[in-house]
């Protein structure tokens, strides 16, 4: 069999076929452009494959079930602070190499032949949310309008850790708004960034951090000291693919029909640093100019009440037609989160 390198060697250089998306990009394993297309189109095709992974369970659970298998033996509140900082650092370090050895595996399997690339296309699928987040707010958009308030509040309790019984329709669709846009970093743009960087064993190890952030990451008293680890590397790995999200969806509003781009650009350079986090201001800004809306602001988490600043200068009477115009924003931003690393294997090719 000739492979993908050969094969191209026969094609005029100016003919850019499909054989040549299979060519490696140096520094990578694979056809890499080949597997992303296939993987983000499976993903918004299938989603989260709920006919596999009902039977098997989601990665992500898998990795969820190991956190919590470690902190279960290691965060002991009569421990000092310094102790539970190591302790959860531990933790951290051992589910991230796991989660990494798991996608070194699947790039050796992939190595095998271009049939094997069916494991490393359904990884990536499975671990860019594209759809799953989609339907998630699209379903509190769904409760809102067939089930009135209750039904938005149940809705939104799925996406969201504040309280829903305190939240408005306004409340509840600004919360399914501001889930959607933080989570675009975190569950479609960090992870193809990092498989982009580090192949099957990056977008592993981003989804095993993003999940301890999650699950261990709180300011609480549980976890303030135990997670500070977690919550610290979250951020440190979140930093740029936060910034290609804002941009993104600066660029998504440019394009898109009743979204005003430089309203999204200005908002996101002076309200980012708003948000308490180093990364979600950004393409929660964004979202905020292009839409006209003011998100964030006093929230309530159980019995706290979260008095931060509002971001954007819009409207905050926002009900499920919103949520409807941030889904439709989302949809675009997407497509070009999806294209950008396309464009890039063209210019290799090119040069």
């Amino acid at each position: 069999m000739i492979d993908a390198p050969d094969f191209a060697a026969h094609i005029a250089p100016m003919d850019l076929s499909f054989a040549e998306f299979l060519i490696p990009v140096s520094g990578f394993s694979g056809p890499l452009f080949t597997i992303l297309v296939l993987a983000l189109v499976s993903d918004w095709v299938f989603g989260d494959f709920p006919w596999l992974f009902s039977r098997i369970g989601h990665p992500v659970v898998w990795v969820g079930n190991l956190i919590s298998w470690f902190e279960k033996r290691l965060n002991r509140p009569e421990r000092s602070p310094k102790d539970l900082i190591l302790r959860g650092a531990v933790t951290s370090l051992a589910v991230i190499i796991t989660a990494g050895l798991f996608g070194a595996f699947v790039q050796f399997i992939s190595s095998f032949g271009e049939i094997f690339l069916f494991f490393e296309i359904l990884v990536v699928a499975v671990l860019i949310a594209q759809k799953g987040l989609y339907q998630h707010v699209k379903a509190v958009s769904v409760a809102l309008k067939k089930d009135g308030l209750a039904g938005g509040r149940y809705a939104v309790s799925m996406i969201v850790g504040r309280d829903p019984d305190k939240l408005d329709e306004a409340g509840v669709s600004r919360a399914a708004i501001e889930s959607c846009a933080e989570n675009f970093s975190d569950g479609v743009v960090a992870p193809l960034f990092w498989y982009v960087l580090a192949g099957p064993i990056g977008i592993c190890a981003y989804k095993a951090i993003n999940t301890l952030d999650s699950m261990i990451g709180h300011r609480s008293e549980r976890y303030l000291y135990f997670g500070r680890f977690a919550a610290r590397l979250d951020d440190v790995v979140n930093f740029i693919p936060a910034r290609i999200s804002g941009g993104v969806i600066c660029l998504a509003a440019f394009l898109g029909a009743k979204t005003n781009g430089r309203a999204a650009w200005h908002t996101m350079l002076a309200d980012a640093k708003k948000h308490k986090s180093p990364n979600a201001g950004w393409q929660e800004a964004a979202f905020a100019g292009a839409l006209d809306f003011s998100l964030a602001g006093p929230r309530q988490y159980g019995d706290e009440i979260v008095d931060d600043p509002y971001i954007g200068t819009g409207r905050r009477d926002l009900d499920a037609a919103d949520i409807d115009r941030a889904l439709r924003l989302f949809g675009l931003a997407c497509l070009i989160n999806a294209a950008w690393p396309i464009i890039l294997k063209l210019l290799w090719v090119g040069a």
